[in-house]
């Protein structure tokens, strides 16, 4: 029984861990005033008859801090890659000189910042519920394992444990989300 009691939280544990890797992943989408080829994770191309992710078809680089060079593999495929970055509506213009597409990354205005972090904080919102969520099962399981014949001390110890986890998790969020508020308000 103890053995399944460490399996929940080894299992909540990793939950939380992931929903917290989502949401740095998720982030480091966000524009913040500077070249960041990150930005470019979801946008699709059509390569083919294939949708196909730009950073599998091309290398994006980032010579200096407002610049961003994308040279695509397949040179026939520029006309698409611009269009692919213009349906994605990032605020970009991309321009091509048929060797490869170049973007000049505009400063954010105060309004466009303050939406980034708008949504930035709901997405730390959705990463906290997930965390909760992976805490409520957690502890049904538990319940459901004292039920079953674990003793009552180390179902609640166990609780205890995975409540320290929910917090620890909930603070590495806010720490998240801090610095990347920041980084979108910094000019």
């Amino acid at each position: 029984m103890i053995e399944k009691a460490n399996e929940v939280l080894e299992f909540a544990e990793m939950k939380m861990d992931d929903a917290l890797t989502h949401l740095q992943d998720e982030l480091k989408t966000y524009r913040a005033g500077k070249a960041n080829p990150e930005v470019f994770a979801s946008v699709i191309v059509n390569y083919y008859g294939a949708a196909t992710p730009l950073p599998q078809m091309s290398n994006i680089t980032s010579p200096d801090a407002k610049t961003m060079l994308i040279q695509p593999w397949d040179k026939s495929m520029i006309h698409a890659i611009e269009k692919a970055i213009m349906d994605a509506n990032l605020g970009f213009t991309p321009q091509n000189n048929g060797e490869v597409i170049r973007i000049n990354v505009p400063a954010l205005t105060e309004e466009r910042r303050r939406e980034l972090v708008k949504k930035a904080k709901g997405e730390g919102e959705t990463a906290k519920v997930a965390i909760r969520n992976a805490r409520r099962e957690a502890m049904d399981s538990l319940k459901k394992l004292q039920k079953d014949g674990l003793p009552e001390d180390v179902e609640k110890d166990n609780e205890d444990k995975v409540q320290k986890f929910t917090d620890k998790f909930v603070k590495k969020v806010d720490e998240v989300l801090d610095a990347k508020e920041k980084e979108i308000m910094t000019v």
